[in-house]
């Protein structure tokens, strides 16, 4: 049967235009019951000895999702006009259940009421879209009753009361959320309810059971109206929070309508805003300013305090020109940067967090549910209210919670209990925390994804081998170069010297589109995971293990496919040609940095394989000078590398990355194959390519650099990458790390790079800052990154070996694609920082030590400093016998007696310890070693 839907909609450009669109009722949608003796159940999901078949309603998957997610929870109807509406108000929800109705442990099945004749509802007249999926609901559900009979208990979930007054009405078998689940007998169960607003217990219940004494703490947010209008007018300013992860009362709004960021002081003047949540900020009056650079590291017993004004509106301690006096911080300079306070959530950052929880005390009446507050592993969280059911068994444990709301009257937010991770100070456990807390998904492969895996052995085909489109390079003498212990080898290199005297030098990329195709499970999968992450003692691939430490891991003496970038170079290093094609390849060599670099190293050797090595290395050097003449930035980072014990996986040693010439080889080879790949796909798909921009830095983000260059006596110019490249050369000092030290900090005022389509952008906005390339995308390497699957589609169709798919043709599916690859990179480097902070403990928790360490940034109460040894950053806490007098300005903070000064970059001993100032929340305490004798910097 097909129907017409007619409705008008406003286009981008202010149109309003009529459309009409074909609607198809069918009967042969089965109702996905094993028990039906009607349809067709060779595709049923719902177990045929369920005694109850759940349907929820949109509300219910909204509002407590975690309880579907529960293994107890299951035999699930969810209809097509749920799902929708569930996608149109929360697409990080509506992907959850996707992948439990694509989960195939799990019984929950995907009925399409919209489309089948005897459950499909017209639109009334006079009722809302809202009513209209409410009635839809409940006709889907009365079908189900009459079609299974009594066959089995057919049940709708609701906790909207008026919908379940009818659907009573209507003869439908309906129940609230938590009366069916007092009823499975599984009173742990009861914690992962999200209680409506009018069911909560306030803080102050608990805290003094004396509602008398409650109090607005927290200001109402603006109504979006409001805020819309104010930001039009420029009263208000929009930017994303970002909490200073060693202060969490100090936060940042990064603000385009005023080219700066604002600062935000406090609990009260954060208003309830988390880390990560997009806000609207009202400006604060100028005497209520509070700079940025003049706020003290928060101590660990700062904890619980509320602070509700900054420093210079509640201390009327003495004031000195540029200096400040004590260790409660007083702020005498004009602050160079605006305070504000948040109005209003624009859009909000809840997600799960990790943690554990401390008891609480519990009111009468209570019926054995126990309040509790829970502590993030984060400190930058608040802590959460929670209720439960099973304190006894959560003490000693890491846990899930998520936030349900957070009331002005109420101190903290309120949550409900998720899941329990395991026992508190476990190294596994840790490590899962460590992913939950960066969204990083590491379950196994499902089923499906797996079945897109070609089978153990796997060869290289006659067929491969007599497809025209690929070249066979087998006796060409093709070799990898890559950290030891490598086992997803993505790229090889050639290197053979031509008659002319110039240069045949390839770079080959494992050919994972051969075996990732488009559209099927094992290619969602791999866009949803977006690239592979490195932890310390493990990692979580994007691909099938079999895929990338083997089938498509260019392993010495195996054959395997590859996508050849293959240039002839002049001995200058000057391309004289490009050539693009897939091919068969024989890698005669697996060799690590180490490895490259002895051979290399040792003028005994004049192999084949050594020379090549040496020749592309002559070729790499010069490459390299020619990009930083053009501007490239060589900058450093604190890259930490540990030795992990095989048996336990317990740090051994740490220390700082070594880089080695061989690395560098690799990287230029590298970087020249991206940069030839995206000049290659721009010019045939130049809307829709997947290119990697950097943006250049701020006058503002470069500040900080400037003052600590300045402190020292350094001038950096900053005008062009190259006069930043050319300055940073010259920033040298007596100390061999100093200028590694300027490096790092330089480092750190870089914006990220990021992923975007080329139909969203102008040419000029593609530059590459770091490279100073106007052109960069990622080719070199499919097996960890999805945005070089994505290259590699783009190549081989601007080759005409297969046609793009329809999403890459599309910029606005590719935008989003490329925003996700850039949400998932980003989580990521977090995860592998935090599995380096991890293990860090894990090393130094029976190891004190004494070490020194470089002073990085200056604070009222102390500083940041940073371990060369260890490439440990962190805050040393300046001692509270006596005061302090601090130079903003100069970046120097001595004792007002005279007896010892410090300055920025200065070098100073510190004891490095694990400490655990509070329950469950160890850290790595950095304490300064005095020295009488550092009367001068």
């Amino acid at each position: 049967m097909l129907k017409s839907k007619t409705f008008v909609r406003k286009t981008r450009q202010g149109a309003i235009r009529k459309e009409v669109r074909e609607h198809y009722l069918r009967d042969d949608i089965y109702c996905g019951a094993q028990i039906c003796k009607v349809c067709d159940v060779s595709g049923a999901r719902l177990n045929s000895s369920a005694s109850t078949l759940l349907i929820v309603d949109t509300n219910v998957v909204l509002n407590q999702i975690d309880l579907l997610e529960n293994p107890a929870i299951d035999d699930v109807v969810v209809l097509s006009v749920v799902l929708q509406e569930v996608k149109n108000k929360n697409i990080g929800i509506h992907n959850r259940l996707r992948a439990l109705c694509g989960n195939s442990s799990r019984k929950f099945f995907v009925f399409s009421n919209e489309h089948h004749r005897d459950t499909y509802v017209k639109e009334m007249a006079g009722e809302t879209p809202n009513d209209r999926n409410d009635r839809a609901i409940r006709v889907a559900t009365q079908w189900y009753q009459n079609h299974l009979g009594n066959a089995v208990r057919v049940l709708l979930l609701t906790n909207d009361r008026e919908n379940k007054r009818k659907a009573l009405e209507e003869g439908i078998l309906a129940d609230t959320v938590e009366s069916y689940v007092k009823s499975l007998g599984q009173p742990e169960l009861l914690d992962l309810i999200v209680q409506p607003p009018s069911e909560d217990v306030r803080m102050e219940d608990v805290e003094d059971l004396r509602p008398s004494k409650r109090k607005v703490i927290y200001t109402e947010h603006k109504p979006m109206s409001e805020i819309t209008s104010g930001l039009l007018r420029g009263i208000y300013h929009q930017g994303k929070l970002r909490v200073n992860r060693y202060n969490p009362f100090e936060a940042y709004v990064g603000s385009e309508s005023i080219g700066d960021e604002i600062i935000i002081y406090g609990r009260v003047n954060m208003n309830r805003a988390f880390d990560g949540d997009v806000v609207a900020v009202e400006i604060l009056p100028q005497d209520q300013w509070q700079d940025g650079t003049s706020i003290a590291i928060a101590n660990e017993e700062d904890e619980e305090e509320d602070v509700h004004l900054p420093p210079s509106s509640a201390d009327d301690a003495p004031r000195a020109t540029n200096l400040v006096q004590g260790s409660a911080g007083v702020s005498s300079s004009v602050p160079s940067r605006p305070s504000g306070r948040v109005v209003g959530i624009i859009k909000r950052n809840w997600h799960s967090y990790c943690g554990s929880v401390e008891p609480m005390p519990m009111p009468a009446g209570s019926g054995g549910v126990a309040h509790a507050l829970f502590v993030s592993k984060d400190r930058r969280i608040p802590k959460i209210r929670i209720q439960t059911r099973q304190l006894g068994n959560l003490l000693d444990k890491r846990i899930v919670v998520a936030v349900d709301k957070w009331d002005i009257l109420s101190r903290y937010p309120s949550g409900h209990y998720v899941r329990t991770i395991g026992v508190i100070g476990d190294r596994d456990t840790e490590s899962e925390v460590v992913l939950l807390e960066n969204d990083v998904e590491f379950k196994p492969f499902s089923s499906q994804v797996l079945a897109c895996v070609p089978p153990l052995p796997w060869s290289v085909s006659t067929e491969h081998l007599a497809n025209p489109i690929r070249q066979d390079l087998r006796l060409l003498r093709v070799f990898s170069v890559d950290p030891p212990g490598c086992k997803d080898i993505d790229d090889a290199l050639h290197c053979t010297a031509l008659p002319s005297g110039n240069f045949e030098v390839g770079v080959h990329i494992a050919d994972v589109t051969d075996f990732v195709h488009s559209g099927t499970p094992l290619d969602d999968e791999a866009a949803k995971r977006g690239t592979s992450v490195y932890l310390v003692e493990r990692r979580i691939d994007m691909l099938p293990k079999p895929l990338t430490e083997d089938i498509c891991s260019l392993r010495a003496d195996v054959e395997r496919l590859a996508f050849s970038v293959i240039w002839e170079m002049t001995p200058q290093a000057e391309i004289i040609s490009t050539k693009y094609t897939k091919s068969v390849i024989r890698s005669c060599a697996a060799l690590s940095y180490v490895e490259a670099q002895a051979r290399m190293d040792d003028s005994r050797l004049a192999d084949p394989l050594t020379t090549d090595l040496r020749n592309m290395n002559a070729l790499a050097k010069i490459m390299r000078q020619r990009r930083i003449d053009r501007g490239a930035l060589t900058l450093a980072s604190a890259e930490v590398k540990f030795q992990i014990d095989t048996e336990t996986h317990d740090p051994l040693d740490i220390g700082m990355y070594q880089i080695r010439e061989a690395n560098q080889m690799v990287e230029e080879f590298m970087l020249a194959a991206n940069i030839s790949v995206a000049k290659k796909i721009l010019q045939h798909f130049s809307l829709c390519s997947l290119l990697r921009r950097h943006p250049t830095p701020t006058k503002e983000m470069l500040e900080p650099l400037i003052r600590t260059a300045s402190a020292v006596g350094l001038q950096l110019d900053v005008t062009s990458s190259k006069a930043l490249a050319d300055s940073l050369d010259h920033a040298v000092g007596n100390d061999p790390y100093f200028n590694k030290l300027i490096r790092i900090l330089a480092t750190r005022c870089m914006s990220q790079a990021v992923y975007f389509c080329s139909g969203e952008l102008s040419p000029p906005e593609f530059y590459h800052y770091g490279l100073a390339a106007p052109l960069y995308t990622h080719f070199t390497s499919p097996i960890r990154r999805y945005a070089d699957v994505i290259v590699h589609r783009l190549l081989a169709a601007s080759l005409g070996i297969y046609r793009l798919p329809d999403l890459l043709q599309d910029k606005a599916q590719l935008t989003s694609v490329a925003d996700n690859l850039n949400y998932r990179h980003r989580n990521a480097q977090m995860a592998s920082r935090a599995s380096v902070e991890l293990h860090t403990l894990i090393y130094f928790r029976n190891r004190p030590t004494d070490t020194e360490a470089r002073i990085v940034k200056i604070r009222l109460n102390g500083f940041i400093v940073f371990v060369p040894k260890f490439g440990i950053e962190g805050p040393v806490h300046l001692s509270k016998e006596g005061e302090w007098l601090v130079d903003e300005q100069q970046q120097r903070v001595r004792k007002s007696d005279n007896s010892v000064h410090y300055g920025v970059l200065q070098t100073v001993k510190i004891h490095m310890e694990v400490v655990e100032p509070q329950p469950n929340r160890p850290k790595l305490q950095l304490t300064l070693i005095e020295d009488t004798d550092t009367t001068k910097i």
